[in-house]
């Protein structure tokens, strides 16, 4: 039996999270045991997406700012769990490796799964000082994208031989395409409404596409009414994003449908996945996307570029660029054959490269490693 206590920021909606889960529900429950140790709570609902019954929680109930006492509850759980895998992820738990190390734990994994909204391209130096101070301390890295391992070879001074390129898989038995044509053409976005999100900026694209669209003839014109957006998730950026659809009168076009626990459903109802994103890592909500059948357009950033086959899947566009959007949003919604061959094309793609099967294997091997 192996146990693997992993640390992370919170436990909630998120594409980090979600990847957890699916992480979690895919090793055989019979080989593993898991601690999740959070630094600020979980949210309850969000752990019932857990199917096995081998998994413990902690709260370090974190302060805001220098919390030094974390250190200390750590390590008293540590103590207590005598975990054979100590797995850390993104800045926010990294220097939990420091403890991992005080108390031996066999293996210490920290993961890179994005960048940080006040870090958005790994450039912060201090932060750059704190990922050289802790792989002193820690055995193994995962780089969810080629962006996150290059970065950690190439500007952290990491050796390639202890950086495992693992990108997130799908289950594609969970998201499957839609077996009926909509009249309407509905545009689709899962993700948390906070500023590395980019939400704004897929308003502003869309607004663009419904002034287009309304500005051709009639029989043209009516293809707007057609067209709906539909944000699924929740965040503090919700009374912005309901301003501008308010100043734009794109009331009877976008619906903010909150948090959601039925994404699956949600994809089915649309037509096209647009990530307006920042940053990215390897984002579960393309893959999930793509396993439902549907072209993606995303920003040409992070690990975007792995997942998404420009002209094929989908397309890259800039992440200030709302007329470039719109032009691509606008290409889709004139041809619905593009849309389908596309959406083909994006669900044979994940069943190629980015099953759940796969992602799972390569953790498997990886915490049955356990180096000293």
């Amino acid at each position: 039996m192996i146990k693997v206590l992993h640390v992370v920021h919170r436990f909630s909606i998120g594409g980090l999270e979600n990847g957890m889960v699916n992480l979690i529900n895919g090793l055989p429950e019979d080989h593993y045991q898991h601690v999740i140790v959070t630094m600020k709570g979980h949210c309850s609902e969000f752990i019932q997406r857990i199917h096995t019954q081998n998994v413990t929680f902690y709260d370090l109930d974190k302060q805001d700012g220098h919390d030094f006492s974390v250190f200390g509850k750590l390590n008293r759980i540590l103590k207590q769990e005598k975990p054979d895998v100590l797995h850390t992820r993104n800045t926010a738990s990294l220097e939990m490796q420091l403890v991992g190390w005080w108390r031996r734990i066999p293996l210490r994994i920290h993961g890179e799964h994005g960048w940080d909204v006040n870090d958005m391209h790994g450039s912060n130096v201090r932060y750059q000082r704190l990922r050289r101070l802790m792989s002193r301390f820690t055995h193994q890295y995962v780089a969810l994208s080629k962006e996150a391992k290059d970065y950690l070879r190439d500007v952290i001074g990491i050796a390639s031989s202890r950086i495992n390129h693992i990108c997130n898989g799908v289950d594609d038995r969970k998201f499957m395409p839609k077996q009926t044509a909509s009249e309407q053409i509905v545009f689709g976005c899962v993700g948390r409404l906070e500023e590395v999100k980019n939400h704004i900026y897929l308003l502003q694209g869309f607004a663009h596409l419904i002034q287009s669209l309304s500005a051709q003839p009639q029989d043209s014109a009516a293809e707007s009414d057609r067209v709906k957006l539909h944000i699924v998730g929740d965040g503090s950026q919700r009374n912005k994003l309901e301003a501008y659809i308010q100043e734009n009168k794109l009331e009877q076009y976008v619906w903010l449908a909150g948090d959601r626990a039925d994404v699956p459903d949600l994809m089915k109802a649309f037509d096209v996945f647009v990530l307006p994103s920042l940053a990215e890592g390897i984002s579960n909500t393309i893959l999930e996307a793509m396993a439902s059948g549907l072209p993606v357009i995303a920003t040409n950033v992070g690990g975007n570029p792995e997942l998404v086959d420009e002209n094929v899947t989908g397309y890259l566009v800039g992440v200030d660029t709302p007329e470039d959007l719109s032009d691509r949003m606008r290409e889709l919604v004139v041809s619905p054959s593009l849309v389908n061959k596309m959406g083909q094309a994006a669900r044979a793609r994940v069943e190629e490269k980015f099953s759940l099967t796969a992602m799972v294997g390569a953790y498997d091997d990886l915490y049955r490693s356990k180096q000293a």
